[in-house]
């Protein structure tokens, strides 16, 4: 292995975090299978990585189907020989109505793809790892802060990030025996589409609304790929990276 050509899997790698860490993670190195509901970003992600130079395939997956994950695992194996890290990125979030309001489904799709999708790809993962030789691999959780400091009106989100860090622990313990190491990277306010309107003003715990401060993404990137670029004894077993001015450390 020495020398040779590291693979990466990241799920929800057409937008945002999951296409800004695919592209540093082509730039480090690593051969990246994205991962992504809809073809179309996905084909823009791969045109970039592979304009400079970088191999990259694009493969639509459900997380939340079994077989969708199970072929994605199978046409990265096939396409790069083996699986050195998996980014689970993949997430949704809710509409931010008040608990009573929401419906069974709106919750059942958001515990679907963030938790049941993320256990989904982290058990392949550990098929694939725990098989190949030379033998192991990495798990990258997205987590989220809102995990302990939760946004008003955001249940499914927050207890499905909760357990993330329960699932990322767990993986952490039952890989290392077969030199699989597991961590969690923690974001704040990653300037993507989905925070542009944290500068007009979104909803505070007192019920008020406030602009929040934003951080490029590719402050994420990096940190993943600082991550990912450990040896397998070492771990990043949590990370936080935010906006430094952001409403989270303390009161307000």
């Amino acid at each position: 292995m020495q020398g040779a050509i590291k693979s990466a899997i990241v799920t929800g790698a057409g937008t945002g975090i999951g296409r800004a860490v695919s592209l540093a993670l082509a730039r480090a190195g690593f051969a990246v299978a994205l991962s992504g509901r809809r073809k179309e970003p996905l084909d823009a992600t791969a045109r970039d990585i592979t304009a400079v130079g970088g191999k990259a395939i694009a493969v639509s997956t459900n997380v939340a189907e079994p077989e969708s994950v199970a072929a994605l695992f199978a046409e990265t194996a096939k396409a790069f020989g083996r699986i050195d890290l998996l980014f689970n990125n993949a997430g949704i979030g809710a509409p931010a109505v008040p608990l009573d309001e929401l419906t069974v489904e709106q919750w059942r799709a958001v515990v679907d793809i963030n938790l049941t999708g993320a256990f989904l790809c982290a058990q392949a993962a550990f098929r694939a790892m725990k098989s190949q030789s030379p033998r192991g691999g990495r798990i990258i959780n997205n987590g989220s802060i809102s995990a302990t400091s939760p946004r008003p009106n955001s249940a499914p989100y927050t207890a499905t990030k909760h357990a993330i860090t329960g699932l990322t622990k767990s993986l952490s313990l039952d890989g290392r025996n077969f030199d699989i190491a597991c961590g969690q990277i923690d974001i704040g306010n990653a300037g993507t589409d989905m925070t542009g309107r944290m500068s007009s003003g979104v909803p505070q715990a007192n019920g008020t609304l406030a602009p929040e401060p934003t951080i490029d993404v590719r402050n994420i990137a990096n940190a993943v790929v600082y991550m990912a670029s450990l040896p397998l004894d070492a771990n990043v077993q949590f990370m936080t990276v935010m906006a430094t001015k952001m409403p989270f450390v303390g009161r307000g």
